[in-house]
């Protein structure tokens, strides 16, 4: 296949690929966003990961609550010997039912409970902070599709102009007016050129791939986006002040430190005494045959009811070590706060100084692209008349394509810098976005189990 047909199938592969939707059916980016709120994998998780969380307040309060237990049994004896009579045979048997309540254990349910409704809080901002991760991923991924197409279709113009060019050049050198060097030179750039597309076209495909795996759908025609200026806040100050406040990434390790402060309290708590309250009710059964008369056959109700008192007096040093622990692990939680503080001031940071940047390197590449194409006017009509060689056209075509990538690029930096501040500052979120998505609430699912005293079935009836 010749390069001139080779160009013209693989500018009609990728129209097909990239532009068979109609216009009335393009993409936009916040429906990409809306789609990857409601089908994206990892967030699907983190939400089921709060829904786990929900039931530790449960099986915490569980400690406040009585339990109930039945037992029954049945045995058979025969015996005989020396001093036995022959042939005795006893059965015996029963059934009861015990109810034991604790009254006091040294508030430790208590700190249970609230260690797990500080997990919970914990989890939904973990979760919050899920879905801002994903809705920036799904933002950039759309970007990528768009940058990577557009890329694609430079690469394609820049082909089919080198195609001419070594047609021009071999049609000189055919009428003497050109040189074999120049026919050298532009077929030298026609290769790169083809080279160059080919790995264009291997972007589009895998941009198109990590699309779908963050938004769930296949890339069809995309609209261009620009980006959420007005969501953002109005100075880098002010961003650091947002994010500080609201980043669910530092609101989660705010309540893991309240988490670990009552983990430290339930452990206090098995160095204080217990008390329960237990009752029982039981029948029994006993056969003997032969018949005695000190233990009569039939059945003999009992009934029972008392309290318990236990005093910890040592355990082998496991207590002491569990409280130790507990408090380590407290400390480590209150550096962890600062931590996620500084990782976020400094995510923060540098998306403002991405997107001040995007935004003046969009100015200048929009300049250089008029620049760039005008040089090649200039040239291409300076080389007709004799005053420019081919490789003066060459030169001036590549720094056009490359001006028009920078171009493209920046414009692509701009969109997703914008997204990332929105993500850094903890304002990234489907509701501020204005998308057509019902959100979700995990309190529904809290709200559902956090006082179910029994039931196997999950709230949406599993």
């Amino acid at each position: 296949m010749s390069l001139v047909r080779y160009s013209i199938a693989a500018a009609l592969l990728f129209s097909v690929g990239g532009t068979g939707i109609s216009a009335a059916s393009a993409e936009t980016i916040f429906g990409a966003l809306t789609k990857a709120y409601q089908y994206n994998s990892t967030l699907n998780a983190g939400r089921a990961g709060v829904r786990v969380t929900d039931e530790g307040v449960a099986i915490a309060k569980s400690g406040w609550r009585p339990t109930v237990t039945g037992s029954s049994d049945i045995n058979y004896a025969s015996r005989s010997g020396i001093g036995i009579q022959s042939g005795t045979r006893l059965t015996t048997g029963g059934f009861g039912v015990t109810i034991q309540q604790t009254l006091f254990d040294g508030f430790q349910t208590l700190n249970n409970v609230r260690g797990a409704e500080a997990q919970v809080r914990a989890q939904r901002e973990n979760l919050r902070n899920t879905q801002e991760t994903t809705l920036f991923d799904a933002a950039s991924a759309y970007m990528n599709v768009i940058l990577s197409r557009q890329i694609a279709s430079f690469r394609e113009r820049n082909l089919a102009f080198l195609n001419e060019q070594v047609r021009a050049a071999k049609s000189r050198l055919d009428v003497g007016e050109g040189t074999r060097t120049d026919v050298a030179q532009a077929q030298a750039s026609q290769a790169l050129a083809i080279a160059q597309l080919s790995a264009a076209r291997a972007q589009v495909l895998s941009d198109a791939a990590t699309y779908h795996q963050i938004i769930g759908d296949e890339p069809g025609k995309l609209q261009p986006a620009r980006p959420v200026t007005k969501l953002l806040p109005s100075s880098l100050a002010s961003a650091f002040a947002v994010a500080a406040t609201e980043h669910p990434a530092i609101r989660a390790t705010e309540a893991l430190v309240d988490a670990s402060e009552f983990s430290v309290k339930s452990a206090e708590g098995t160095l204080l005494p217990s008390i329960a309250a237990q009752a029982g009710l039981s029948r029994d059964y006993n056969h003997l045959s032969p018949a005695s008369s000190v233990n009569p056959n039939g059945w003999n109700n009992s009934a029972s009811v008392g309290l318990s008192l236990t005093v910890p007096i040592y355990q082998g040093g496991r207590a002491s070590a569990q409280v130790r622990q507990a408090k380590e692990s407290l400390g480590q939680a209150r550096i962890q706060v600062d931590v996620s503080r500084d990782q976020v001031r400094a995510a923060v940071a540098a998306a403002w100084s991405q997107y001040e940047a995007a935004k003046e390197s969009t100015r200048a590449n929009a300049e250089a692209v008029k620049a760039a194409q005008l040089a090649l006017d200039g040239v291409i009509e300076e080389r007709n008349v004799g005053q420019r060689t081919t490789l003066d056209v060459l030169n001036s075509q590549a720094d056009l394509i490359s001006a028009q990538i920078n171009q493209v690029s920046a414009e692509r930096d701009l969109v997703v810098a914008s997204y990332a501040i929105l993500s850094a500052t903890g304002r990234l979120s489907a509701g501020r976005l204005g998308l057509q998505v019902a959100e979700y609430h995990p309190e529904e699912h809290y709200n559902a189990v956090k006082d179910k005293w029994y039931g196997l079935r999950t709230p949406d009836g599993r």
